[in-house]
């Protein structure tokens, strides 16, 4: 990195950080450091509800992701805009008209005290090692391709974010995700355009488009029932307004975003820009992913784009297998090269030259055997080591490719994106402990004062909790699956909770508590006999906890002695 990219990068940083805290400092009660006052317009809840999900892991995988299987990620979310309809029909409402300071504080005036901390206890889990990896994952991949220490780039994160999420609550969380919203969007606009400009001068964005078909990266849409393939058009319909009716309805992180709003209809909209707009951001992001696999059609590719992999197999006996592979990759490259031209060419007579495009195919795919014999080499020399890569490919060709400042600009979107994230996440945590269970148990009658500095105190805890985690994500050889099993595990219980609440009203307190801790004590033994995939535990969790509540409803009522007329 060059003198001007630190600068960029720092001063993008330092900006955020000290707007979010001045702006922002000096909160006289508990409904202006967690609700914002409720004086947060629709345009905020709706950047700050996109910014809370798109953390550095969105802007680092996701490119990569479309660099390897193309486009039919995106069908992951067309279930988003239809769960967003319904929390904007039914949980919105119902949250603003009883004045929740927390989802979890209405689950108590529905049923009872046991319920509300349950729930309150269940996400405060899932969300603090969730909290952890927005830290973690950004670090350790930045940190191997920069070289910084690892503990060292999880405490700054940690850090910049604690400073202006103590200092101003939600607030801080909202305005501060408008800048760094903008610093994002702003960096992979100015990227998508940076890596058309090296692209062959012959070549127009529909010839590009044309490469990338034919190499089946633009296959967007998947209609088919097989239930081996991980991304069709039903699968994202259906699992992901599953997912997304738990994370934005039921997860304090998202829930205190909308509930800052200015009043129901100015939540509403923010929502339904969320909805509107998640879909084409992650296309977008998707494309520039699309657009690195065709920069590297023309440009050479590494073998492999996590350099600690490397380093680690130029170390061993199997360095001189692994030059091997390099040379045989080099060969295919320059060939590549030559097809792609042609076939580009081609493409200016509309005519589709199949021999070419069966080559290209062919070129493709002796690619993919040579990286699949990198990656078994690195496993011989450690068998825990990850072979996946594809969370380096984005930032390998930020570092090697851009030009300077925009090195800068890409690192402060990443940093800005994992910020983002976390400080959403430590706030809702902090929330959620002071109002959902040390105000709730607190007997003696205490100032407005007290609970803000209360809250502060547990975001500053939450904060050293997440770094911690942070640290200690080296013990764990996979902390991604870790922690999406973790949430796996506990979302479902909660979702059904709510579900409950919104939509079954026969169901009393009692029925609802037990059902969701038999649900959770029967998820629990599912995950450890391993009979389905872990993600389908949100789906079981939340279809147990609705059977399981009206079943124990109707049990009771029905051992319920009736009224005697002297009662009635």
């Amino acid at each position: 990195m060059q003198l001007i990219d630190w600068v960029i990068l720092c001063v993008t940083l330092l900006f955020i950080v000290a707007y979010g805290a001045i702006k922002t400092r000096g909160s006289k009660n508990v409904e202006e450091y967690i609700l914002g006052g409720n004086n947060t317009p629709w345009w905020t809840v709706g950047l700050s509800v996109m910014a809370t999900q798109a953390s550095a892991i969105t802007f680092l995988s996701t490119p990569g992701q479309a660099y390897h299987d193309g486009m039919g990620f995106v069908q992951f979310y067309f279930g988003l805009p239809i769960a967003m309809v319904v929390i904007c029909i039914t949980f919105i409402p119902i949250y603003h008209r009883l004045k929740v300071f927390t989802a979890y504080e209405y689950l108590e005036q529905r049923f009872d005290v046991k319920t509300r901390t349950l729930a309150s206890l269940l996400f405060l889990i899932q969300r603090g090692l969730g909290t952890g990896l927005t830290i973690y994952a950004p670090a350790i991949i930045m940190s191997s391709l920069l070289g910084w220490n690892l503990n060292l780039m999880n405490l700054i994160i940690g850090l910049l974010v604690i400073i202006y999420t103590v200092s101003g609550g939600t607030r801080a969380v909202n305005v501060t995700h408008k800048q760094q919203m903008f610093v994002i969007m702003s960096g992979m606009f100015i990227t998508f355009f940076i890596i058309l400009s090296y692209l062959p001068e012959e070549l127009s964005f529909n010839n590009v488009l044309h490469i990338a078909g034919a190499n089946e990266k633009m296959n967007i849409v998947d209609f088919s029932f097989d239930p081996e393939k991980r991304y069709t058009i039903w699968s994202g319909i259906a699992g992901g307004f599953f997912l997304a009716l738990s994370y934005f309805g039921t997860d304090q992180s998202q829930v205190q975003r909308y509930l800052s709003g200015k009043s129901i209809r100015e939540s509403q909209m923010g929502l339904i820009m969320n909805g509107l707009l998640k879909v084409p951001m992650q296309f977008f992001i998707l494309l520039i992913g699309v657009m690195v696999f065709i920069f590297f059609q023309f440009h050479d590719a590494p073998l492999h784009f996590n350099p600690n992999n490397v380093e680690l197999v130029e170390n061993s006996a199997y360095k001189d297998d692994y030059q091997k592979l390099e040379g045989e990759l080099k060969n295919v490259a320059e060939e590549k090269k030559e097809i792609s031209m042609l076939y580009a060419g081609q493409l200016h007579q509309d005519y589709d030259n199949k021999e070419l495009h069966n080559r290209m195919i062919a070129l493709n795919s002796r690619e993919k055997d040579l990286r699949d014999d990198a990656k078994q080499l690195i496993s011989k020399i450690n068998s825990n080591a990850e072979t996946n890569d594809k969370d380096y490919v984005f930032l390998y060709f930020i570092l090697n490719f851009l030009p300077k400042g925009l090195v800068g600009l890409l690192l402060a979107v990443i940093f800005s994106a994992a910020m983002s994230s976390s400080a959403s996440g430590l706030n809702a945590l902090a929330s959620t402990t002071a109002i959902d269970l040390y105000k709730r148990n607190v007997t003696k009658e205490k100032s407005e004062k007290h609970f803000v500095d209360a809250t502060k105190l547990f975001t500053l805890l939450w904060g050293a909790v997440a770094i911690l985690f942070a640290c200690l994500g080296t013990l764990f050889e996979n902390l991604i699956q870790l922690v999406n099993i973790i949430g796996s595990i506990f979302y479902g219980t909660v979702l059904g909770i709510f579900l409950v609440a919104f939509y079954i009203k026969y169901v009393k307190a009692q029925a609802i508590f037990w059902g969701a801790v038999i649900s959770q004590s029967a998820i629990f033994y599912i995950y450890y006999i391993d009979v389905v995939s872990f993600l389908w535990l949100n789906i079981i969790g939340a279809v147990l906890t609705i059977v399981l509540s009206s079943l124990i409803q109707m049990f009771m009522n029905n051992n319920t002695p009736p009224l005697a007329e002297s009662e009635i």
